[in-house]
């Protein structure tokens, strides 16, 4: 079993080194954990109610549409 885990191993960080040239980065450690994430700003109130009042018209015309298609 620990013959089997020790050529994984060694695969996985054949794989990582591959990657790393292909990405032109050099290879270190796997990041186990957080990663550099781009935040997004908050919507403020206004903008919510904009994008609720759009949506609900959106699927109110889908609805209609898809009442029209369907054979009575």
């Amino acid at each position: 079993m620990s013959d089997i885990l020790t050529l994984l191993i060694a695969e996985r960080d054949k794989l990582d080194r591959a990657i790393a040239a292909l990405q032109h980065r050099p290879p270190g450690r796997r990041s186990a954990g957080k990663t550099a994430q781009r935040r997004r700003k908050g919507m403020s109130a206004a903008a919510r109610k904009a994008a609720s009042e759009r949506m609900k018209a959106y699927w109110e015309a889908r609805r209609k549409q898809a009442a029209r298609r369907r054979p009575k």
